[in-house]
């Protein structure tokens, strides 16, 4: 029996575990991946908005996180396939057979980017269609290139393509580009990139490796298609939330709808970082959102147990 179960290692979910430790809750952390840090490890550029810390990239930043939690004794299982979970009764049931017991539940299960799911998105990753601009620019230096998405993201990427890319054609299904004025703004002073509004990506083309874009324009009877040397998907983020759809209340997104203590429509079952979060999905307000959840369910079994 656990006080706690906190399920995700990323930034929301270190933090919960380093404030259970903290105030003497026995905490167990359950990770899926091999290592600590979600989305941590996904951010290529550099950190300069975390109050007190500056690092390179996610990872870095990670890595101080990792130094920390190392000298703390709450358990943490990493590569940790999750079965089901019970979240009326606190328990989570792993793929290994074993069952686990909790007072409380601590969601921190993240997000993830959200794909096309179109032919050639998967079978061409990592062979021209990227992850990361900052990560790969130099492999997509002097291609042309396609983007898909319209938000602030999406023109950024864009943004930073135009720099080292002979085209940038950014296409997106909506009629107008949602990402911030300064930005469309940029986008359209650039010769190099071209805009495709209420457009679609059909399909991705290439053998070996990304040779061209099919493209749908609303209106049009066929879709064309556009030789290109690279692609990037930016078209935003979905939850994890597999585990335990349908046992809370959630936006129509997916999103888990908390109160200002993180706790969900379930007693003692708190959600924290991204996965509760779609207005300011930062690493701040994961870390803060961690203590919150710890703090509440601490004060709580104190009170119990006095």
């Amino acid at each position: 029996m656990y006080d706690a179960i906190i399920i995700g290692a990323g930034a929301a979910g270190l933090s919960a575990a380093l404030w259970c430790e903290e105030l003497g809750l026995d905490a167990l952390v359950l990770e899926a991946g091999a290592e600590v840090g979600g989305q941590l490890l996904n951010v290529y550029n550099p950190v300069n908005n975390y109050l007190g810390l500056r690092a390179e990239n996610g990872r870095a930043l990670r890595d101080i996180f990792a130094a920390q939690i190392a000298e703390c004794e709450f358990d943490l299982w990493t590569e940790t396939e999750i079965e089901s979970v019970d979240l009326k009764a606190k328990r989570v049931s792993l793929k290994s057979g074993e069952a686990l017991q909790s007072i409380g539940l601590v969601l921190a299960t993240g997000v993830r980017r959200r794909r096309l799911g179109i032919p050639g998105e998967a079978e061409l990753a990592g062979r021209g269609v990227v992850d990361s601009v900052m990560r790969d620019r130099e492999l997509l230096a002097g291609r042309d290139v396609c983007v898909i998405g319209g938000g602030d993201a999406a023109a950024e990427n864009a943004l930073l393509l135009a720099e080292v890319c002979p085209t940038v054609t950014l296409v997106h299904r909506g009629k107008r580009l949602s990402a911030r004025a300064e930005f469309v703004e940029r986008l359209r002073s650039e010769h190099c990139v071209t805009i495709f509004t209420e457009s679609e990506a059909q399909r991705i083309i290439g053998e070996e490796r990304v040779e061209a874009i099919e493209i749908l324009r609303r209106g049009a009877i066929k879709p064309f298609q556009m030789a290109v040397g690279g692609v990037l998907v930016r078209v935003g983020v979905q939850p994890n939330d597999e585990l335990f759809r349908g046992q809370l209340r959630q936006d129509e997104r997916g999103y888990v709808a908390v109160s200002s203590e993180q706790e969900t429509s379930v007693e003692n079952v708190f959600a924290v970082g991204d996965i509760s979060n779609p207005h300011s999905p930062t690493i701040s307000s994961a870390t803060g959102a961690g203590a919150t959840a710890a703090k509440v369910l601490a004060a709580r079994l104190s009170h119990k147990r006095q």
